[in-house]
């Protein structure tokens, strides 16, 4: 079974796990073709290589060229992904991203699931995060995904709501449940984007299972910092324990 492992040393954003997943081999034609799919306008991705504390990376930037986007809910973010020509499990997977991204808007907010517009995470850019990560995914036939436990920072952020403190609340709401540690860091390194990607893909959060790696892909982030702003990402074969029996009828695990 080929599976991925999200090594979230410095956190993860949606631009920074579409990075890894291009450096660990999608072809970037067939992704940007793919999210053509969407009918979705107005957009320009720039993908080149960098470096950061000297590790080679791929960075992403999805590039607005509208300075106003649209506030869109979830039936309208549905409605796109619907009528796209998207393979089924894409749309699915997608839209499972953005449901979860509903639901604890509307706890925050105090408000139905319908009534939730998204503004930051209903832009162009989070779209294609999102729905771009799963298409990278599907690209590289990972069918299971494990990740580490997340690093969160502290401090405010200014969105569209005003001014957040960090981790931000719906950031919080989609880690419930997952396991977190605080470092000593004023900035955002869990977005809600990439707390909804991940949360919603992953079937284990821990430890590196037992396998053996194939590919290495690290994805960059946007936050100036001296430590490495970057997502890990292993991709390999998942290994199963033997047991063997050995003499006086005792067990031993070998691998």
């Amino acid at each position: 079974m080929k599976v991925a492992y999200f090594d979230c040393f410095s956190g993860i954003a949606g631009d920074m796990i579409l990075g890894a997943l291009l450096d660990l081999g999608v072809d970037v034609h067939v992704f940007k073709k793919e999210l053509k799919k969407l009918s979705l306008t107005g957009y320009d991705i720039k993908v080149q290589q960098v470096e950061c504390n000297h590790i080679a990376a791929t960075d992403v930037e999805v590039i607005v060229k509208k300075e106003k986007q649209c506030h869109r809910n979830l039936a309208d973010i549905t409605a796109i992904i619907d009528r796209s020509t998207l393979e089924w499990n894409v749309k699915n997977k997608s839209k499972d991203i953005f449901r979860n991204l509903a639901r604890v808007e509307s706890k925050v907010h105090r408000t139905s699931i319908q009534d939730v517009h998204f503004h930051e995470v209903g832009a162009v850019d989070a779209i294609v995060d999102i729905v771009g990560s799963v298409i990278g995914l599907t690209y590289l036939g990972v069918e299971k995904i494990y990740c580490s436990p997340l690093p969160l920072g502290h401090g405010f952020v200014t969105c569209d709501h005003g001014i957040l403190p960090l981790p931000a609340p719906a950031t919080m709401e989609l880690l419930k449940g997952v396991p977190v540690y605080s470092v000593d860091r004023t900035q955002e390194l869990v977005t809600p984007t990439g707390a909804a990607i991940i949360t919603t893909l992953a079937d284990h959060f821990g430890d590196i299972p037992l396998m053996k790696v194939d590919r290495i892909g690290y994805g960059s982030g946007k936050i100036q910092s001296q430590y490495p702003n970057l997502l890990r990402v292993f991709v390999g074969d998942l290994q199963k324990k033997k047991i063997v029996q050995k003499r006086r009828g005792k067990k031993k695990i070998i691998y």
